[in-house]
């Protein structure tokens, strides 16, 4: 069976749901059932190449399509978020974020039920829930530069990532609790299948023997690259799919160890009192659509939920796909998240300033 398909295979036997989604499938929404019908909406995802991806695979043709406007805001904050629900004036219609951000605003009750009508939920390995819709899985791990580290030189599991006396020099860690708890485990031995519930103090205790060779704390994605390119930092906490864009921009000699990878969903959700509630139903529809699934992911290099797509991916793409395989590589549990992560979140936030 080929690395793809065994892919595909293990995602579509694992749950991924939060709970609560319907289990009957949709009819598939076709091009002509959006209607072409002005308006205007603020979706919030990230920057540098991911940016790039989502505004051609998807936000552009979602504009030619229906007439609606997108206007994209780079880098989603979930505290932002619960100070625009609060305050009453929500500026920001659809948010992009990775699980544990994505299900505590669930929990905190910051985003809108979805209308599923015309989502083609029969073609999704992930099913949404009431108010989550899945739109891809990223794979996380080590990047580094092959002409400065080579073989034997630089970190392939996350052990080897702490391993400082060994591989000596600066890295990068995300600047949120979720992933980078889940990478100190990993790496001080606790297998990816019994990762959860985590256990939090030894995660601290690990990242206490990090730390001081830590260069940055991660907040835009686009420095999880640029740093490893200017050489401020000798090894980098990035993302498969940032690393296969960078190569793919030519001039860059940066590659990514798939040896051990933290891998997570991305979902698509509307803000509770969206000023554009309507028009990002359908959009969220159209980003799960097979085409856009596949022109978005072919470019943004991250596995598609909609399982049609799949096939419809170039063979360098499938390349890059993330193995899930729970013998060595870990899937973030988002429930688990929505129950620990405003607490954990600021507790890290204050041990990272400590």
């Amino acid at each position: 069976m080929s690395h793809s398909r065994a892919v595909s295979h293990k995602v579509r036997r694992r749950n991924f749901c939060l709970g609560g989604a319907s289990a009957l499938a949709a009819p598939f929404i076709s091009r002509r059932s959006l209607a072409r019908s002005g308006g205007e909406l603020v979706f919030v995802s990230w920057g540098g190449s991911y940016h790039n991806a989502v505004r051609k695979g998807l936000v552009e043709p979602f504009m030619a399509e229906t007439g609606i406007h997108v206007t994209m805001v780079d880098t989603p904050d979930l505290a932002k978020v619960k100070a625009q629900i609060l305050s009453g004036n929500v500026e920001w219609d659809i948010f992009d974020s990775p699980g544990p951000l994505a299900a505590t605003g669930s929990r905190e009750g910051y985003w809108e039920a979805l209308d599923t009508t015309h989502f083609p939920l029969s073609e999704l390995s992930v099913q949404p829930t009431h108010d989550l819709a899945p739109f891809c899985l990223t794979a996380g791990g080590i990047a580094y530069d092959p002409r400065e580290f080579p073989d034997g030189r630089h970190p392939r599991t996350f052990a080897e990532y702490f391993d400082t006396k060994r591989f000596p020099g600066l890295r990068t860690l995300r600047n949120r609790v979720s992933e980078t708890l889940e990478v100190a485990l990993l790496a001080d031995g606790v297998a990816p299948d019994q990762l959860y519930p985590l256990d939090v103090e030894r995660g601290f205790r690990m990242l206490d023997t990090i730390k001081p060779s830590i260069i940055k704390w991660v907040e835009a994605t686009t420095q999880t690259i640029t740093m490893l390119e200017a050489g401020e930092a000798d090894f980098s906490y990035s993302y498969a799919s940032r690393v296969q864009a960078a190569q793919a921009s030519g001039g860059v000699s940066i590659d990514f160890s798939f040896a051990q990878t933290l891998n997570f969903l991305e979902y698509l959700s509307i803000l509770k009192g969206a000023p554009h509630r309507d028009e990002a139903m359908q959009f969220v529809a159209f980003a799960l659509r097979a085409d856009r699934q596949a022109a978005t992911m072919d470019m943004l290099v991250n596995r598609p939920v909609n399982e049609k797509a799949m096939g419809m991916l170039s063979e360098r793409v499938q390349r890059w796909m993330p193995d899930i395989n729970p013998g060595r590589n870990a899937l973030v549990n988002d429930a688990w998240w929505a129950q620990n992560y405003s607490g954990l979140e600021r507790r890290f936030k204050e041990w990272t300033l400590s």
